[in-house]
């Protein structure tokens, strides 16, 4: 049986955990593109935009970092990253969970169209297509999608 994880807020120490978290998973999803040559432009974006402006819940499991969601005050989901041994199991369920309980009247998010896992995922816990667009950074074809209670 897996051992238990829990979910509390994101603090400072945390940092390079979340960091290596992201690469790790971003890696895994998309095994093509080199995250690695992107850590720095990451660290820059984790400190100067989603921790000053976005609530961050993390999980842990084990004494390790092991997931971690992020929402900001208009109820945008700019990430929700589970360790890829985590893929298919309750923890990505709860992450997104928080997201909603974070923003009880509306989540909102971005997913790469190419990403049918992730799509799935967000259909399976009530997000909506609300349209198509583009990703400013990486110039790849995205899907909004949404929640509402």
């Amino acid at each position: 049986m897996a051992t238990a994880f829990q979910l509390r807020p994101y603090r400072a120490g945390d940092e390079d955990a979340a960091i290596a978290l992201w690469q790790r998973s971003w890696q895994q999803a998309y095994p093509a593109i080199d995250f690695a040559a992107r850590l720095h432009w990451w660290r820059e974006r984790w400190r100067n935009e989603l921790v000053p402006n976005a609530a961050i819940i993390v999980a842990e499991q084990a004494g390790m970092l092991i997931g971690f969601v992020t929402i900001d005050a208009s109820g945008y989901l700019d990430q929700l990253v589970a360790a890829p041994e985590q893929w298919g199991s309750a923890l990505g369920d709860a992450l997104a969970g928080e997201a909603k309980r974070l923003s009880p009247k509306r989540v909102t998010l971005l997913v790469n169209k190419d990403n049918a896992r992730a799509i799935r995922f967000y259909e399976r816990n009530g997000f909506v297509h609300e349209g198509e667009d583009v990703n400013p950074t990486s110039g790849r074809p995205v899907l909004r999608m949404a929640w509402k209670p």
